[in-house]
């Protein structure tokens, strides 16, 4: 994309540095001048570069605006007393996972937004309000919205072109109801299938992850120009960095497993694998904010190295990501990041501001954090160059935004929030998805006139088939949350004698071919971890469907509905056909699309397929690599 991205880091850099020594001389920051009617401040003046307007605003600003601008809170802790976003000059709100307004419509979650933002526009220099969501696979906190299929199966797609329109619609519906900043893409490395977040990853090779980076420019644009428009967000490129490779036992947090565990690595492997989709992400796709991951590092090639948690890792925040890498955006700490770290609280503000960590994530904790960082620079332990570097970041995004010329939701694309055009992208990401491990004499495809007995509760079940991030943070089973088309009704549409049994009960006789889905049940980060009350083995019930299905009729065609690989090495030679379909979303119908020859099966495996769980970790690359499906493995079919 945009290949002077690092002259134009070192540009803006410039620029500022300029033009604060020019808003020093006509406005000391000591004066905290007001804004008059009298004469329209230069930040306020749309025609002047970015950078000179940050440095004018900066310089207007006192010690606690600053704070303020760093400071991030739940909308649920601020939503009972809003004048806390005015008192305390917020800089930022978010939705956490399932936070949402009572009327979860686009018109409740804009007005929401708007009712907020007026409270932002209600401090002395009227710095409007950043409002960031996770929107992770669609505007998934939405009722309504479009829902694709997670990282992972974007991944199998070998689509940046799809990848980036996917991105480009769900910044437009996020937009259109208010937030104007998602938490995504996540560019971690999955290296181990155990992890609960697999799914976030787009796979476990850093060079497809790389290719997928795409995701970026559908949600920024192509140009800084592109941020101010309707159908543009802010773009977050998360966990830097190495949360997909960190080694299985080493987590601390509560019953995890992996998640947020230690990357036990050398420099190499780390630069190779775990750092460069984050120069891929900062140097050809701009990206505006970055998110501190909650795992640490631990170096192999350093005697005496012990973890370090990324948000107090000074090296690689600011040495290496700002500095070397050239990112010029913000970074935005994880979930009460900060508190995982050693000492008081004072002590863990302390160490993640002077690490580089830039707008904090403290979601019930922000009157704290805005006292405690407040006390911490007067004491001279945090200097004031820093809390002015960081301010400048964030306060670069909000220019390039717009939101100083237009704060408020532009609600004009609201209307095409779910709409058939946004679905029919979805339902071609989940058939360009869908990877074919097995397809013994020609099982695949099949044909309409078939009489088709169709198994497992996956196969007509939207919350299994989003998987977590949908609606609520964790997921949840059931056909009741959001709208969408399950698999099974993907089916129906096209076959005309369709039987259907969830527990494989109903007869079989007759039939021409069994279709059983099987599959994971929502889960989202550390919840998921194998060992936390997981397993990549399939369910006792889904093997039994398997067995019963496949035994009794002539074909039988097996379906995975996951976030990642399950262990199916005893059951695969029963079934004639196997397809991962991973999770694909609200459009069941794109399954059924590949299934049928509408469209041909081309996906690959974004992940190395285990012959077991005792195989993780396994991945392409390996010392004795055996897995039962290798990385990029998948069938073709025709139309």
């Amino acid at each position: 994309m945009r290949t002077l991205s690092r002259r134009r880091s070192s540009r803006f850099a410039g620029a500022v540095l300029a033009a604060a020594a020019l808003t020093a001389t006509a406005v000391p920051a000591a004066s905290a001048a007001p804004v008059t009617a009298e004469r329209t401040p230069a930040y306020l003046n749309a025609r002047l570069p970015v950078a000179q307007r940050v440095a004018d605003l900066l310089g207007r600003m006192t010690l606690a605006e600053k704070v303020g601008q760093m400071t991030q809170a739940e909308r649920a802790a601020v939503d009972t007393d809003q004048a806390q976003i005015t008192d305390l000059a917020l800089g930022s709100l978010l939705s956490g996972g399932g936070s949402t307004p009572a009327d979860n419509t686009p018109a409740g979650w804009a007005d929401m937004v708007d009712g907020y933002q007026s409270r932002a526009l209600a401090t002395r220099l009227h710095i409007p309000l950043l409002y960031g969501v996770d929107s992770v696979h669609g505007h998934n906190n939405l009722v309504g919205a479009t829902i694709f299929p997670h990282n992972i199966g974007l991944g199998a797609t070998r689509d940046p072109r799809l990848v980036r329109e996917v991105e480009h619609i769900t910044a437009t519906e996020t937009r259109a109801t208010g937030p104007q900043w998602a938490f995504a893409p996540c560019v971690c490395v999955a290296r181990d299938d155990r992890w609960g977040r697999t799914y976030e990853s787009f796979g476990e090779d850093p060079k497809l992850v790389q290719q997928m980076t795409t995701a970026i420019d559908g949600f920024q644009g192509t140009s800084p120009k592109d941020l101010a428009k309707p159908d543009h967000v802010l773009a977050t490129a998360k966990h830097f960095a190495g949360d997909g490779d960190t080694t299985y036992g080493t987590s601390t947090s509560g019953t995890y497993t992996i998640d947020q565990g230690v990357t036990i690595t050398d420099w190499q492997h780390f630069a190779q694998v775990d750092l460069a989709p984050y120069v891929t992400a900062v140097q050809q796709h701009d990206v505006g904010s970055i998110m501190p991951s909650f795992s640490s590092v631990q170096w192999t090639d350093r005697p005496g190295s012990t973890p370090v948690k990324m948000t107090a890792n000074k090296e690689l925040l600011t040495d290496v990501l700002k500095r070397k890498i050239g990112f010029d955006g913000f970074l935005i700490s994880d979930w009460e990041a900060i508190h995982q770290l050693p000492g008081d609280y004072a002590t863990q503000v302390r160490t993640a501001v002077n690490a580089g960590v830039d707008m904090f994530m403290e979601p019930y904790s922000a009157p704290q954090f805005v006292s405690t960082l407040t006390a911490e620079v007067q004491a001279g332990r945090v200097p004031v160059s820093r809390i002015d570097d960081a301010v400048s970041r964030i306060l670069k995004a909000k220019f390039e935004l717009g939101l100083f010329e237009h704060p408020y939701t532009d609600r004009s694309n609201a209307g095409t929030i779910g709409s058939p055009q946004h679905r029919a992208v979805a339902r071609q990401a989940v058939a360009e998805s869908q990877v074919l491990l097995k397809n013994s004499g020609g099982a695949l495809p099949l044909k309409p006139s078939q009489k088709i007995y169709v198994a497992g509760v996956n196969a007509d079940d939207l919350g299994n088939q989003a998987g977590g991030w949908t609606v609520t943070w964790q997921g949840q089973s059931g056909n009741t949350s959001f709208p969408g088309t399950t698999i099974l009704q993907g089916i129906q549409q096209v076959a005309r004698n369709v039987t259907y049994s969830a527990d494989a009960s109903a007869p079989t006789a007759g039939a021409d071919v069994g279709v059983v889905v099987i599959g994971e049940t929502p889960y989202a980060e550390g919840v998921g971890d194998v060992g936390n009350g997981h397993t990549l083995n399939i369910s006792a019930a889904d093997r039994a469907n398997i067995d019963k299905v496949c035994g009794a009729i002539k074909t039988c065609v097996v379906l995975d509905v996951a976030g990642r690989p399950q262990i199916v090495t005893d059951e695969l030679g029963k079934m004639d056909a196997f397809v991962m379909s991973w999770l694909p979303g609200s459009e069941g119908a794109g399954v059924a699309d590949v299934l049928f020859g509408k469209k041909p099966f081309t996906g690959k495996l974004s992940v190395s397929w285990p012959r077991s769980e005792a195989q993780e970790p396994i991945n392409i690359g390996d010392r004795n690599y055996d897995p039962l499906f290798p990385y990029g493995y998948g069938l073709t079919t025709r139309r």
